[in-house]
């Protein structure tokens, strides 16, 4: 069994829970209200819930364990980004809340960060419900990794954030490099009003900005980077994602029979948007194969990543227009 903080299941609470009735499947309580429970056999009694439901990853987390972790340290008022001491015993209050979430998890399959109302991206903490797709993102490790070079020569870089949803990338951009403006575009109002709780959270008022509108209708400078995971998720995906996709704003996945919509446009009015030493960098995730083969003469440069994730393209601004001449 995998460990938790160096720690063992106690296998004396996970036997019990058996005979208690934890693992009839179609009984969303997890934890018994009578029964005492430290964070670890709290942990393990709902990762095994979540598998045995068969819940979906990859809101935030990518297994069971992590996701039980995030709701029960959640439920006891401690930050899932912080190791705690899982010896200690959850009071009654928060074997109630605990419960609270664990069920909603598993009868609603709403995703962990809506549950919470807060995500995490880059390294920083966001709010995150409804109105915008939860922060997620191989983005994340090309911002803290220094933008992988390419802004390296550039002092106070402007960079656009195309489809900002809750507005995660641009203002984790912004903190990456504090010499620089970001703009951020959506066109969504409510994933707008999102994007601006997180930027006031932040205090980046002065230096992030929103704009509504389509991709680059609302646009008016040039850039250093501009940057964006815009829905990419073709017609076939769409029909089979789990059922947790279906909390999130449908505008934020689909896009097209070959989830190329938006990408197309991109690469068609990028340039005329990036300064002449200008990079654009998109995720187009399980939608690259078909970008490939739509744009057959463009040789994408895929990032590669240490923490996991594909489907990331950068495509300099001499690159983009040579394409459309």
């Amino acid at each position: 069994m995998e460990s938790i903080g160096g720690h063992w299941v106690d296998l004396v609470l996970y036997c019990l829970a058996v005979v208690d009735g934890h693992f009839n499947k179609g009984n969303a309580v997890v934890l018994l209200p009578d029964n005492e429970y430290t964070i670890e056999s709290a942990i393990r009694l709902a990762a095994d819930a979540f598998e045995r439901h068969e819940l979906h990853y990859g809101h935030g987390t990518d297994s069971a364990i992590h996701e039980a972790s995030w709701l029960i340290l959640h439920a006891m008022g401690l930050s899932p980004a912080i190791a705690p001491d899982y010896s200690l015993t959850l009071s009654k209050a928060q074997l109630a809340a605990s419960n609270a979430l664990l069920e909603r998890r598993i009868s609603e399959r709403v995703p962990a960060a809506y549950l919470t109302g807060q995500a995490w991206f880059a390294g920083h903490p966001f709010l995150s419900d409804e109105r915008a797709l939860v922060p997620r993102s191989p983005l994340a490790e090309f911002i803290t990794e220094e933008f992988f070079g390419v802004l390296d020569a550039i002092e106070s870089p402007r960079i656009l954030d195309l489809c900002t949803g809750g507005g995660c990338i641009a203002i984790a951009c912004a903190l990456a490099r504090p010499d620089s403006v970001v703009d951020a575009s959506d066109l969504s109002p409510d994933a707008l009003a999102l994007a601006a709780e997180n930027v006031q959270l932040h205090g980046l008022q002065d230096r992030v900005t929103l704009l509504e509108g389509s991709l680059f209708e609302p646009v008016t400078e040039r850039y250093s980077l501009i940057i964006s995971n815009p829905p990419y998720v073709d017609a076939a995906d769409i029909v089979a994602m789990p059922s947790e996709f279906s909390h999130e704003p449908m505008m934020g996945l689909a896009a097209g029979e070959d989830g190329l919509d938006l990408v197309r446009v991109m690469l068609r009015e990028a340039a005329e948007y990036l300064e002449p030493n200008g990079v654009l960098v998109v995720e187009v995730g399980n939608s690259g194969e078909a970008l490939e083969a739509a744009y057959p003469q463009l040789d994408f440069g895929w990032l590669q990543f240490a923490q996991g994730g594909h489907g990331v393209f950068l495509l300099t601004r001499d690159e983009l227009l040579a394409e459309n001449q």
